[in-house]
């Protein structure tokens, strides 16, 4: 039987776990310091978490931690550097971790680049951060997230993904016309795969793994596209867009809920076409077992071949 989830659109992170006691329980959350991930950060560690936020620039995370400490001082909050397009980054975080994790929260990503720009590896820029970098971390945390009996992986996907499926042949723009929007949508598209396939590869470590949209909320990551252009009545504070990640990562409403994409702390509707708007949904590509599969085996053999 289905378990009701008494939250929806306007719903904050503090409404979610309100009551929920999260002591004892280790987060580590990408692109936690900025928009919706220091929410994220802010509310779990609210609730007695022990969090890691993983960033780029762990300069300038450090002010925005050292905020939520001074308005939390029992918080245990911690910075630590990942740059997720640099596979280097992501191994050194990986060997420095040394304890269970409860939580992986897939937080951080980058829109809409507007000029093709690679990785050192040859990976067009959005896929390596927002799915590959991800997908190396994941795999490198996989058995402390075993260790913790019950690990929940999160990831922040996007209506993206309703933009383009995941060119198969030509991932890294090689020979399609670079756009940057399909380049953003195919990222989450393999985002939202890639939490599939954690799902059904991992659950016998009791490791579960969900995707979700987290609306459009005004942040950083509308840089390139010159500012969220999204209706005022369709969009979200801050504290309403983490409201979902932080249902998946915290709440003992969905604990053993696994391989599912949500949407305004719903399970969302698998669609088969976009529509003109306002864009809800998961494309059915998106959650194709066998696309899962191929993304699996695909960033695989990327990984293989970055030395």
């Amino acid at each position: 039987m289905k378990t009701a989830i008494p939250f929806g659109f306007t719903s904050t992170a503090a409404d979610i776990l309100d009551g929920v006691d999260l002591t004892g329980q280790t987060v580590v959350v990408t692109g936690g310091a900025a928009g919706i991930g220091l929410e994220t950060s802010r509310a779990l560690a609210a609730a007695g978490a022990d969090v890691t936020v993983a960033v780029r620039r762990p300069d300038e995370a450090e002010r925005a931690v050292a905020e939520l400490r001074r308005a939390m001082p029992q918080a245990r909050l911690r910075v630590s550097s990942l740059d997720l397009a640099d596979l280097s980054s992501v191994q050194r975080f990986v060997e420095s971790w040394d304890r269970p994790l409860n939580v992986l929260v897939n937080n951080a990503g980058i829109m809409a680049v507007p000029d093709l720009q690679r990785t050192a590896e040859g990976r067009e820029i959005q896929f390596a951060t927002n799915c590959l970098g991800h997908f190396a971390l994941a795999l490198g945390l996989r058995p402390h997230l075993a260790k913790a009996n019950g690990a929940r992986v999160v990831t922040v996907a996007s209506t993206g993904s309703l933009f383009a499926p995941v060119f198969w042949d030509d991932p890294d723009f090689r020979f399609i016309p670079y756009d940057p929007l399909l380049a953003y949508g195919q990222s989450k598209t393999a985002c939202v795969l890639m939490s599939l396939g954690i799902a059904r590869r991992w659950e016998g470590d009791g490791i579960v793994s969900n995707a979700l949209n987290p609306g459009a909320i005004a942040t950083g990551l509308q840089k390139y596209t010159g500012g969220l252009r999204t209706p005022e009545h369709l969009r979200k504070t801050v504290e309403q867009g983490a409201a979902t990640s932080v249902l998946l990562a915290g709440s003992p409403l969905v604990a053993g809920l696994s391989g599912r994409y949500f949407d305004d702390c719903q399970e969302a509707a698998v669609v088969d076409e976009r529509g003109p708007g306002p864009f809800k949904g998961v494309a059915r590509y998106a959650v194709d077992e066998e696309s899962a599969v191929r993304l699996w085996d695909m960033a695989m053999r990327m990984l293989s071949r970055r030395n």
